[in-house]
C-alpha cells in the first residue's frame, strides 16, 4: 500500500497505538515485533479491542477479505515512513535535542518554558529511539505550534536515522561524554554520532542551533552552522552563574551584557543542571517568550522518574539518580554532592553499564575519586565495582543490599543514590 493511502486511513483514525493491551476505539494498529513478541500475532485481538485497522506484515493472521487488515513488507518502517510522511504535511517547527547527558531533563525544561506561550508537543518519558521517535512525531496536530523531539543513540548512526524521520528545524546537543563506548567504540565515536544532528541541520536551510559555549566538544563539530550561544561568558546570547547549590539548584541569568538580571530558584538537584536550565531560558528567549513566564516555569518544574530526585523518608533525605549512569554523570554527581554543605554524606553507587573494555578502567577512575571526597559511608553494588580496588562495602546486587538495610537502616544521612538503570537502585528506596 503507498504511503499516501496509509496516511489517509491514518487521519481517519486519528491515532496509532503498537500496544495491544491499548488501543483506543478507531486507532491503527501497527504490529511491531521485538525479541520476545510478534505483534502480528496480536492484531486479531486490537481489533476486537477497538482498533479501526490493522497493519501487518506477516501472512496467516488475518482472515481472508478482511479489509481492516492492512498487509506491508516492514512495519516497523512503515511506522517510521508514515511519521515522516505526517510530519512534512504538518511542517511544524521541530527542534531536536540529543546529548550524552541530561536531555531528557532539558526536554523536559524547554518544554515547559515554551509551553507557557505555544501549544507544544514533546517527547513522552525517554520514548527517544527508532519506534519512540516516529510515535511521538504521529502524536503531532495541527494546534501545535512546536515539537520538541529527544533522540537517543547507543550506536553510530542512529542520531541521522532519527533526524532524517524527524526533519528537525533547530538542533541542540546538551553534551558529548563517556557513555555506550560498548556501542560508540569510543569516546570520538559518541562525538561523532551526537554529531549527526548538526550534520542534518547543515543540509538544511533556516536552521538553527543552541550551542553551550563553554563545552569546546561541541564547539569543534559546530562550523557552517547558525549557532545561538549560551553559557558563562557575559556577552553570549544568554549567560549565568550558579549562585547555589543546598541542595536546589539557585542561579542567576541575563540575555547579554546589559540585560536584565533574573535569579530562578528551581527544584532541580546538582550543579550539572545548570547548562540544561541556561539551554531551555535561550531557547525559550529565541521564540519570545517572556522572562518571568521562563523563571515561573523553572522554579515550578519538578523531576521525575529516579532523575535527580530529592525525597525525604522518615529517616535520611535521599538523592535518587538511579536511571543511568555513564562516567561522566557519574563523575559530575560525585562533585556536586561533594561540593554540597550537608553533613552525615552517603554513597550507595551501581555499576555504570555498556563501557565495553574501558569498564574497569572507568570503576576504578570513580573509585579513586571517591577516596579524594569526605563522604561518611560508601557502599558499591555491582560486579564491576566489586572488582575495583578499594576497601569499600560491596553487594553483588540490589538484592543482596535490600536484606542488608532491613537489618541495618541508615539514620539522619543525605544519601546519593546513582547507577545504571540496570542495577535497579531504585528499589531500594523504600528501605531507607
Amino acid at each position: 500500500m503507498e504511503i499516501s493511502t496509509l496516511y489517509q486511513i491514518f487521519l481517519n483514525c486519528g491515532t496509532v497505538t503498537t500496544d495491544s493491551r491499548n488501543c483506543p476505539k478507531g486507532s491503527l494498529f501497527i504490529a511491531l515485533k521485538g525479541d520476545s513478541f510478534n505483534g502480528n500475532a496480536f492484531a486479531a485481538q486490537a481489533l476486537n479491542d477497538g482498533c479501526a485497522y490493522a497493519v501487518i506484515d506477516e501472512t496467516g493472521h488475518n482472515p481472508k477479505d478482511d479489509e481492516r487488515y492492512i498487509l506491508v513488507d516492514n512495519c516497523l518502517e512503515t511506522l517510521q515512513q508514515l511519521a515522516n510522511y505526517h510530519r512534512r504535511q504538518l511542517g511544524t517547527r521541530i527542534i531536536g535535542i540529543t546529548g550524552t547527558n541530561g536531555k531528557t531533563t532539558t526536554k523536559e525544561l524547554i518544554s515547559a518554558v515554551l509551553s507557557q506561550s505555544y501549544h507544544v508537543l514533546y517527547t513522552l518519558g525517554n520514548l527517544n529511539n527508532h519506534i519512540g521517535v516516529p510515535t511521538t512525531l504521529l502524536r503531532l496536530k495541527a494546534e501545535h505550534d512546536l515539537a520538541v523531539i529527544e533522540m537517543g543513540a547507543n550506536h553510530p548512526g542512529e542520531i541521522k536515522f532519527l533526524s532524517n524521520i524527524a526533519e528537525p528545524d533547530y538542533g541542540i546537543i546538551t553534551n558529548v561524554g563517556k557513555a555506550h563506548l560498548e556501542g560508540f567504540g569510543s569516546f570520538e565515536g559518541v562525538i561523532k554520532t551526537k554529531g549527526e544532528l548538526y550534520d542534518f541541520l547543515r543540509k538544511k536551510e533556516n536552521s538553527t542551533i543552541f550551542i553551550h559555549h563553554d563545552n569546546p566538544h561541541l564547539m569543534n563539530i559546530a562550523s557552517g552552522l547558525n549557532k545561538i550561544f549560551y553559557g558563562s561568558e557575559e556577552n553570549l546570547y544568554i549567560n549565568g552563574r550558579v549562585t547555589g547549590n543546598s541542595p536546589y539548584l539557585t542561579f542567576e541569568w541575563k540575555a547579554g551584557k546589559d540585560g536584565e538580571k533574573h535569579e530562578v530558584q528551581t527544584q532541580l538537584i546538582g550543579e550539572y543542571n545548570f547548562p540544561n536550565a541556561l539551554a531551555a531560558i535561550t531557547i525559550g528567549t529565541f521564540f519570545g517568550v517572556e522572562a518571568d513566564k521562563i523563571n515561573e516555569a523553572l522554579s515550578n518544574y519538578t523531576p521525575q522518574n529516579n532523575r535527580s530526585q530529592l525525597k525525604k523518608t522518615a529517616d535520611n533525605t535521599l538523592i535518587i539518580d538511579a536511571y543511568n549512569a555513564n562516567p561522566t554523570s557519574m563523575m559530575a554527581a560525585l562533585e556536586n554532592f561533594n561540593r554540597m554543605k550537608v553533613k552525615h554524606k552517603m554513597l550507595i553507587l551501581g555499576d555504570m553499564r555498556e563501557l565495553g573494555a574501558e569498564s574497569a578502567a572507568e570503576h576504578q577512575k570513580i573509585v579513586d575519586f571517591i577516596k579524594e571526597c569526605e563522604f561518611e559511608k560508601v557502599i558499591l553494588v555491582g560486579n564491576q565495582f566489586t572488582a575495583a580496588r578499594h576497601s569499600y562495602q560491596t553487594y553483588a546486587n540490589t538484592q543482596e543490599l535490600i536484606q542488608a538495610l532491613q537489618n541495618n537502616t541508615p539514620k539522619d544521612h543525605t544519601i546519593l543514590i546513582k547507577g545504571s538503570n540496570g542495577i535497579r537502585l531504585s528499589s531500594i528506596v523504600d528501605y531507607l
